[in-house]
């Protein structure tokens, strides 16, 4: 009965198993990162257009904009 059990479901047979298993979990895994890159995710799950204020905010940030045209165009997207 001993050597029955130590060669069955976690003996050498069960190594068998538990090695598919982490292989499937592997390629689960490796698949789901793909597609997560390819959605120009990283590491933050989906990634989402910007704003066009957020859009407006980095170009005043880099100084594309002065502070007069930030607020113009500011008050623009607003109305």
């Amino acid at each position: 009965m001993w050597s029955s059990w130590m060669h069955g479901a976690w003996g050498f047979g069960g190594i068998g198993l538990l090695v598919w298993l982490a292989v499937i979990v592997v390629v689960v895994l490796a698949a789901r990162g793909i597609l997560w890159r390819r959605q120009g995710t990283g590491q933050d799950g989906p990634a989402r257009s910007e704003t066009p204020l957020e859009i407006l905010q980095k170009r005043y940030a880099r100084g594309d904009l002065t502070k007069e045209e930030y607020h113009q165009k500011r008050r623009d997207l607003s109305s």
